[in-house]
C-alpha cells in the first residue's frame, strides 16, 4: 500500500432524520423490551467474564480449584449490543481480557493460562508468518519441522540455558496409566532438540550457514497471572536457528533478523519500537549476546520485550561438537576443528497482544488495516418500514456490486445484510470487532453517488468523509494506508513522550510513576541492576499517591535495554552511573523501566 495522504473529496452528509432512533430497531422488540432483554444479558455476560477472569488471574480460587472457564460474550436475539463496559483508564486488565473476548478474537479453555486463537486473531498471526517467510526465505533460510518432545539428558546437556527454563519445563511421566522409564520434556525452546542434528549435518564449511527456522508452539509452564497473548503456558511462534562460519557472518543475520522484527511492528502492526542490545543480566541464558525490539504500553506505562535476535556464540556448538575443519587450512597443515558460531531468534503471538493493548479504544478493538481480518464493512442505511421490498433488494444488489467492485481490488471487505438488527446496532457490532473502515450506504448515498466511509480509529463525524463511487477503489486503498500512519504516527509520539532521560536519581522513581521509562547513564553491571530493582520498587504506593492495581505487580525497574540510537552527553570515565549507591561510571544509555 502506499503512504499517500487522504486526499478524498468531502461531501455534505444526507440528513437522517427519516431514519428511526437507533435504540427504537432491536429487531422488532419493543423499546422496554429491548432494554429488559439487554440489561440481563449485561447481568449474564457480567458473571461469565467475572468467571473466566478470575480464573486466569488466579483470584480466590486456588489452581487446583480452577474449572473450565466461559465466554463472556453471551447472546440474546434482538438485544442490544454487550460491548466495553469497563473503561481503558479505570481498570485495564478487564478492559483488555473484554477487548478480545467481545472483540471476537480468542475465548478461554479448561486449562488455565491456554487459550483459543479464533479466525480473527489467527488471521494476524497469518500475515505476519507471510511477511516474515518472505523476508527470511531471500536470507536462505528454509523452514522446517523438529518434535515437540525433548529427553531429559539432552535438556540437562546444557545447564545454563535449561536453568532459564527449568521452572516452566512441562514434563510427560506416564504414557496411560504406565510410568515412562525416562520423563519426556516439552519443549519450551528447541536448541537442545534441533543441535544434536546440526552436529550431524554440518561436516564441512561448505554446509555453511545452515539456517532453518520453524513455526511452531513451545509450552512455558508461568505459575504468574496469565494474560492472552502476552503471557500463556501455550504459545505460537517462529523460531530460527542458523549456524555459521564466523562470528562476523552471524553477527550480520542477527541484525538483518532484528530490523525484520521492527518492520513487522512498524509496517505491519503500527506499533513503534526500539532496537537495542539487553544488558548481560538480560541476555538470553547460555547466549552470547541478546538483541531485542521492545515496545512500550502507555495505559500501564510499563515497557514490554517484542523479540528477540540473539547470537549464541560457540557455546551450544561446544557443547554439541558442532565442527568443521578450518578452510584457512593449507592441505599439509594440520588445524583444530573450529567450532560454528550460532544465532536463534523468534517473534511470538505476544505481538497481536501488544498491538491491541496500544490502539484499542473503549469501544473495543482498533486494528490496523494490513491485519485485518476485514478491512471494510458496507451497512445498509435509510430502511424504514415504508421501504418496500423492491426499494430494499435493489438497495442490497447495489451494495453487492460495490462489495464486489472493491474486492476485485484487492480489498478484504463484507457487506453487512443481516435482518432484524438496526444500523445503529452493526455499527456498534463492528466497532467492538475493530474493522478499519465502514461504509454507510442508503437511498440517499445511492441518489448522491457516494458512499459515507467512517474510520474506526476516529470517532464521531470527525473520522466520517463521503468518497465519490467513481472513485472507490483508489480512495479506499488510500484511506486504509492514511489510518496506518495515524495509527503508527499517534503511538509513536506518545511513546516518545513518554522516554524520559533522566540523570538524577531523585527523579528517576517519580518518573516512572508517571507512566514513563528511563533512559539513565548506567554502568551496565548485574549488582547495579539489581539494586536499581529494588530501590524502585513501589512498596508503598499510597504514601506515593498512587492507586494500587491489585492485578499488577508492583515490580522495580529492570533494563529493558541498551539502544542502539544513543543519546549524547556520557563522557568516558567522568559521567557516573545514576544509581547513587553504584559509585562507578557510565558505560552507556540503558533504557529502564517497569516491564510485562
Amino acid at each position: 500500500m502506499s503512504a499517500a495522504g487522504d486526499d478524498t473529496p468531502v461531501q455534505t452528509l444526507p440528513d437522517r432524520t427519516q431514519q428511526p432512533p437507533a435504540e427504537e430497531q432491536q429487531g422488532g422488540m419493543s423499546k422496554n423490551a429491548a432494554k429488559k432483554a439487554a440489561k440481563a444479558a449485561k447481568l449474564a455476560a457480567d458473571k461469565a467474564e467475572k468467571t473466566a477472569a478470575n480464573a486466569d488471574k488466579g483470584i480466590g480460587k486456588s489452581e487446583a480449584k480452577k474449572g473450565p472457564t466461559k465466554s463472556s460474550k453471551k447472546k440474546i436475539e434482538g438485544a442490544a449490543l454487550i460491548g466495553i463496559d469497563v473503561a481503558k483508564e479505570d481498570d485495564f486488565p478487564t478492559w483488555y481480557q473484554q477487548v478480545l473476548t467481545k472483540g471476537d478474537m480468542l475465548d478461554y479453555y479448561d486449562v488455565s493460562g491456554c487459550f483459543i486463537l479464533k479466525p480473527s486473531a489467527y488471521f494476524i498471526w497469518e500475515t505476519i508468518q507471510s511477511y516474515f517467510n518472505d523476508k527470511i526465505k531471500k536470507m536462505g533460510v528454509k523452514n522446517c519441522s523438529f518434535p515437540l518432545f525433548v529427553s531429559e539428558d539432552m535438556l540437562q546437556r546444557e545447564k545454563d540455558h535449561i536453568e532459564g527454563f527449568a521452572p516452566e519445563v512441562a514434563w510427560v511421566t506416564h504414557a496411560g496409566s504406565t510410568p515412562l522409564e525416562r520423563k519426556i520434556a516439552i519443549r519450551p525452546t528447541s536448541e537442545t532438540v534441533m543441535y544434536p542434528y546440526y552436529a550431524k549435518w554440518i561436516r564441512s564449511h561448505r554446509d555453511l550457514p545452515l539456517r532453518l527456522n520453524q513455526w511452531n508452539s513451545v509450552v512455558r509452564w508461568e505459575f504468574k497471572n496469565p494474560q492472552p497473548f502476552l503471557r500463556t503456558r501455550e504459545f505460537l511462534w517462529q523460531e530460527g536457528h542458523t549456524a555459521h562460519l564466523t562470528e562476523e557472518g552471524a553477527a550480520e543475520e542477527v541484525l538483518q533478523i532484528l530490523d525484520h522484527y521492527a518492520n513487522i511492528y512498524q509496517d505491519l502492526l503500527a506499533v513503534p519500537v526500539v532496537k537495542g542490545r539487553k544488558t548481560d543480566k538480560e541476555k538470553f541464558a547460555g547466549g552470547y549476546y541478546t538483541t531485542t525490539v521492545e515496545g512500550y504500553i502507555p495505559a500501564t506505562g510499563r515497557g514490554i520485550q517484542g523479540g528477540t535476535s540473539h547470537c549464541l556464540g560457540q557455546n551450544f556448538s561446544k557443547m554439541f561438537g558442532i565442527t568443521v575443519e578450518d578452510p584457512a587450512a593449507k592441505p599439509d597443515e594440520k588445524r583444530p576443528p573450529l567450532y560454528v558460531w550460532q544465532n536463534s531468534w523468534g517473534l511470538s503471538t505476544r505481538t497481536i497482544g501488544v498491538m491491541v493493548m496500544i490502539h484499542s479504544d473503549n469501544k473495543g478493538l482498533v486494528l490496523p488495516p494490513r491485519v485485518a481480518e476485514i478491512q471494510v464493512v458496507i451497512v445498509p442505511v435509510g430502511i424504514t418500514a415504508k421501504t418496500t421490498d423492491e426499494e430494499r433488494e435493489k438497495l442490497y444488489n447495489e451494495i453487492r456490486g460495490l462489495e464486489k467492485q472493491l474486492a476485485d481490488s484487492g480489498l478484504r471487505v463484507q457487506s453487512d445484510l443481516r435482518e432484524g438488527y438496526s444500523p445503529g446496532w452493526k455499527f456498534n457490532d463492528w466497532e467492538l470487532r475493530g474493522v478499519p473502515v465502514r461504509l454507510e450506504f442508503g437511498p440517499g448515498e445511492s441518489a448522491g453517488g457516494y458512499v459515507t466511509a467512517a474510520r474506526r480509529d476516529i470517532p464521531g463525524k470527525e473520522g466520517k468523509t463521503a468518497i465519490p463511487l467513481s472513485e472507490l477503489t483508489t480512495a479506499i486503498p488510500t484511506l486504509l494506508d492514511t489510518i496506518h500512519n495515524d495509527l503508527f504516527r499517534r503511538a509513536d509520539e506518545e511513546f516518545r513522550a513518554h522516554r524520559k532521560i533522566i540523570t538524577n536519581w531523585d527523579d528517576f522513581v517519580p518518573a516512572l510513576n508517571d507512566k514513563n521509562i528511563c533512559v539513565i547513564p548506567h554502568c551496565l553491571t548485574e549488582e547495579c541492576e539489581d539494586q536499581i530493582k529494588e530501590m524502585s520498587a513501589r512498596k508503598a504506593e499510597e504514601d506515593l499517591g498512587v492507586p494500587q492495581d491489585a492485578r499488577a505487580p508492583s515490580m522495580g525497574a529492570k533494563s529493558l535495554c541498551i539502544p542502539f540510537e544513543q543519546p549524547e552527553g556520557i563522557v568516558p570515565g567522568v559521567t557516573k552511573c545514576t544509581n547513587p549507591h553504584c559509585g562507578r561510571f557510565a558505560e552507556k544509555w540503558c533504557l529502564f523501566g517497569r516491564s510485562y
